[in-house]
């Protein structure tokens, strides 16, 4: 079993890994078009790809032994939980009522949840599917 501090190293270095992607994700679906503010498409996107990488993840991890903590640290709590973005989500949803757009903030409220659910289903899905 590995010591707290370095369980911490590893999910600094996954979160370190993850919140550059969520970065370079949000620059690109902004240079593709999208707004950064109007529907936030990037935050979408990266909760969407970050929850399918969680149920791909989970369910890979179910079809072997138990994984260590130290790799669990890193790959979900750091990268998958740098590269989600829940505080994006939840600035996004109170910038949108604050402008006065309720159905856009209860559209991304909707959005959000169902394409995180979608994407850790699907994933889940696609091991188990392999694995049979």
């Amino acid at each position: 079993m590995p010591s707290t501090s370095v369980v911490l190293v590893a999910v600094a270095a996954g979160g370190a890994l993850g919140a550059c992607g969520r970065y370079l994700l949000g620059r690109l679906v902004v240079a593709w078009g999208g707004s950064a503010y109007a529907l936030p498409m990037g935050t979408w996107l990266a909760n969407g790809l970050g929850c399918l990488a969680a149920g791909l993840l989970i369910g890979w991890l179910s079809t072997r032994q138990a994984p260590s903590e130290l790799l669990m640290a890193f790959l979900m709590t750091g990268v998958l939980g740098g590269f989600t973005t829940f505080s994006a989500f939840s600035v996004e949803t109170l910038r949108l009522l604050h402008s006065g757009s309720i159905a856009a903030a209860a559209s991304n409220v909707v959005v959000n949840l169902a394409v995180s659910l979608f994407g850790v289903a699907l994933g889940w899905y696609c091991v188990h599917a392999m694995w049979r």
